[in-house]
């Protein structure tokens, strides 16, 4: 466990998360996924929350991205600076926001992943995730899938993950 604080993002923190992120991507093509490039700076822009891991001595080293699909709270991103890496760093920003998700009322957490690498979908079943049959998909959730086809980010296979929260 490292001693990172867990907070709002401000704006100041942005072009730190787009390093972060481009980092964090970085450990995909370690892995054999190359993906198409993206644009962090939009993902973090048109998030509806942005919870941030502050590290007092490195400052921001990862993040959380969430938006609201089919009335689902969406986890978009998660990223940690692979430097902070195994850290448990990925593990708070996922607990914090389950927990806003909670306290905001949603019932569950939503969020897509490559099924079959250890630090995509088998993390997330490890920490209460489960798959979520295509036929449950609703129509925003759906489309968010066609858009990483499109975008050409189903380079591997991909699963849609929930957390029910009541």
């Amino acid at each position: 466990m490292s001693d990172e604080i867990v907070r709002p993002m401000l704006a100041s923190d942005v072009p730190m998360l787009v390093a972060v992120s481009t980092a964090a991507g970085r450990l995909f093509a370690e892995h054999g996924i190359v993906l198409p490039e993206d644009d962090p700076a939009a993902t973090i822009a048109e998030a509806d929350d942005v919870l941030v891991a502050d590290l007092p001595s490195a400052g921001p080293v990862g993040f959380a991205a969430t938006t609201v699909l089919d009335g689902d709270w969406h986890l978009a991103e998660l990223a940690v600076h692979p430097a902070y890496g195994r850290r448990g760093i990925g593990g708070s920003l996922l607990r914090a926001t389950v927990d806003r998700a909670r306290r905001r009322g949603f019932d569950r957490v939503s969020l897509t992943t490559f099924a079959d690498l250890a630090f995509n979908a088998p993390w997330y079943a490890h920490r209460g995730f489960r798959v979520l049959a295509e036929r449950d998909h609703g129509p925003e959730l759906a489309a968010q899938r066609q858009l990483e086809i499109e975008a050409g980010i189903t380079v591997a296979p991909r699963v849609v993950m929930v957390h029910d929260l009541r």
